[in-house]
């Protein structure tokens, strides 16, 4: 389940992050490009739980 869940957060993220990188905001654009790559690195661990088991 901790999958699932990890993939679901990590989708969020980066779809938010990629919202806040069209801002005319520098500040805001920065922030949604690590929250892009915060999202990527969820999939990731959702990804690797899928592989190992959720008892990782």
């Amino acid at each position: 389940m901790g999958e699932l869940v990890d993939k679901i957060k990590g989708n969020l993220n980066e779809a938010a992050g990629k919202i806040k990188q069209r801002s005319d905001n520098p500040e805001t654009r920065d922030e949604g490009a690590a929250q892009e790559l915060k999202g990527k690195g969820q999939q990731l661990a959702g990804k690797v739980k899928g592989a190992l088991g959720d008892d990782i």
